[in-house]
Order: structure tokens, then C-alpha cells, then sequence
């Protein structure tokens, strides 16, 4: 595949993930009402959660045009065939999740202005640092040597 198909292939993946990160504030909102807390919407909210869902959206579409580039899938159960190290895996073991779970999820609740919705996107957090791990040995089983280098030297979010 082209460049340019594998970029438009990873821009259309990246829009499904804005809505999902919306789906998840508008059940933070959702909670707000249940509990009867307050929204905390300005436009110095929106216009900085925007922002956050603008990084992880470009994180995200950087992260994926390497797996396409690869003609790998980005949502796989099965072992993947490469070792991204490159783009931004150069500086995150884990763009998709920062850029999705933390940055687009975040951001999304901030401009719906949703206390809910923050202690939704701690929890989601949790929940991926607790998943990470289990990834990383099949990392480990696969890529041996590669991996662990590659683990002493990048990070795992940021």
C-alpha cells in the first residue's frame, strides 16, 4: 500500500477512537446527572481539552500509519510480526494508549465538563497499566533481546 492510503487508513481508525473517547465523557456526564454534581464546562476547559484530543488524535494517527506501513493490524489478538521502535514508539512503548486513553479520553471530558468523567479516565488509566504488563511478556517471548533493550531505553507512556 501507498503512503498515503496507509495515512487516510490511520486518520479513519483515529476518528472511530474521538468517538469512542466522546461515548466515554458522555457516560462521565451521564454519572454527573445520576449524582447531581455540577458541570465545570468554560471555554478554558474546552478550548484545553480540545487541545488534548487534538495531541492524542495526531499521536494516535502517527502511531497507526507504522503498523499499516508494516501491513500490521492495530487491533490484533494475535503476536504482532514487527518491533515498532521508530515514530513514536521512539518515545512512548505505548502511543495508542496515551494518545487514546489518556489524551482523547481526557480530553473529551474536559470540554463536556464532567468531574465523572475524570475519575472515569483515572480508573480507565488503572485498568491499562494493569493490562500493559500481560503485553509486555508476550513482547518479551517474541522479541527476546530487542524487546528488552527497547524496554530499558524508552518509557512506557511519556
Amino acid at each position: 500500500m501507498t503512503r498515503s492510503t496507509n495515512l487516510l487508513k490511520s486518520t479513519l481508525h483515529n476518528l472511530g477512537v474521538l468517538l469512542v473517547g466522546f461515548g466515554f465523557a458522555y457516560i462521565g456526564r451521564g454519572l454527573d446527572i445520576l449524582l447531581h454534581r455540577a458541570s465545570f464546562r468554560s471555554t478554558l476547559t474546552i478550548a484545553f481539552g480540545a487541545l488534548l484530543m487534538l495531541i492524542g488524535f495526531l499521536i494516535r494517527v502517527w502511531a497507526t500509519f507504522d503498523f499499516y506501513q508494516l501491513q500490521m493490524k492495530v487491533i490484533s489478538l494475535q503476536p504482532q510480526s514487527h518491533l515498532i521502535t521508530t515514530g513514536p514508539y521512539r518515545f512512548s512503548r505505548n502511543p495508542l494508549y496515551l494518545g487514546g486513553n489518556l489524551f482523547i479520553f481526557l480530553g473529551a471530558v474536559l470540554v463536556l465538563g464532567s468531574p465523572s468523567g475524570i475519575v472515569l479516565t483515572a480508573l480507565n488509566i488503572l485498568a491499562v497499566d494493569f493490562m500493559i504488563p500481560r503485553e509486555e511478556k508476550q513482547l518479551a517471548r517474541q522479541f527476546g533481546d530487542d524487546w528488552l533493550a527497547y524496554k530499558h531505553r524508552v518509557r512506557r507512556w511519556f
